[in-house]
């Protein structure tokens, strides 16, 4: 084991795993965590806690970890590289580590300009391939990335990163994957999947390589609530990748929430029969109490148990 964690061990048992996405308010108040927590309790493995998502002011990622600890969640605190200097990075891993904390997912984190602050400066002083290896040499070597020891209680995280199946050039986007995981990635989330042909495609390259036996492969799921927001992924998110039948779809429906539910779990039927496959992540962005509903309706519920 190198770090423990619940998610790490229902993984290695060869178990079909869940991580669903938490993400933290946009103020001080610890019961907004407590509240979404509950819809996550028992159904999933760990839950992500989202750093700065969208490049707007949040709770941090890590306190809001320590919060859903307190609640009995295995949280994923996630690590964005445009925040913080490695000294910074370095700081917080620690203090993650010490506040019980054992997943952290590694990402570049969306641009400024995105943000309701596009006046700030970005930091960016590591890469999310850097930050991915620094965290492993952490765990791993017991030193920090100047090179002086970590004496005693190195911090032994499950080490996250994520990838794109969709964007382009499509025919990089193993070999980026497979940069990842010489990095140290010891398991991936994808970008919300939409178009399942194209993932397909995209798992048969990754299988091909034998990368589905050097990491472990979550695939995204965002259940979606309206046409609007599909259109507004389509055209205004990059590396997104939205078959216009979809859309027609939704635009048809007599109840739109009902039928997004519909489109996620028929994406994860498909999604369980998918070699190289190893679990689901789940990315309900604000919409935290349809987690369960999915993962029953999907025979994803109860959750195996692990030692």
């Amino acid at each position: 084991m190198k770090s423990g964690s619940k998610l790490e061990k229902v993984l290695t048992a060869g178990k079909f795993a869940i991580t669903a996405e938490l993400g933290p308010p946009q103020n001080a108040n610890p019961e907004a965590i407590k509240k979404k927590a509950q819809h996550c309790l028992g159904v999933a493995e760990a839950v992500n806690i989202t750093d700065n998502q969208t490049a707007i002011v949040r709770m941090s990622s890590i306190a809001a970890a320590a919060i859903a600890v307190s609640c009995g969640l295995e949280p994923v605190a996630q690590m964005v590289c445009r925040d913080r200097n490695r000294i910074a990075m370095q700081s917080d891993l620690l203090g993650a580590a010490a506040l019980g904390i054992k997943n952290i997912l590694c990402l570049s984190g969306d641009h400024q300009s995105f943000g309701n602050h596009p006046e700030a400066k970005n930091v960016y002083c590591l890469d999310s391939m850097q930050l991915i290896s620094m965290v492993k040499q952490m765990r791993d070597e017991k030193t920090f990335i100047s090179g002086d020891p970590i004496k005693e209680y190195e911090p032994k995280f499950f080490i996250g990163a994520v990838a794109n199946p969709f964007a382009d050039p499509f025919e990089f986007r193993v070999v980026r994957l497979a940069k990842k995981i010489q990095a140290g990635a010891d398991f991936i989330q994808t970008q919300c999947i939409f178009d399942l042909d194209k993932f397909e495609k995209w798992m048969e390259l990754v299988v091909k390589e034998g990368l589905h036996k050097k990491v472990y492969i979550m695939a995204g799921i965002t259940p979606i609530r309206s046409s609007r927001a599909l259109k507004y992924m389509k055209t205004e998110v990059a590396g997104m990748s939205i078959p216009d039948e979809l859309i027609e779809r939704m635009d048809a429906a007599e109840d739109p929430k009902e039928e997004g539910v519909n489109i996620a779990c028929e994406m994860i039927e498909r999604i369980k029969k998918i070699e190289g496959v190893s679990g689901l992540h789940l990315m309900p962005i604000g919409w935290e109490s349809i987690t369960p509903v999915i993962l029953e309706r999907t025979g994803l519920l109860p959750r195996p148990e692990v030692d």
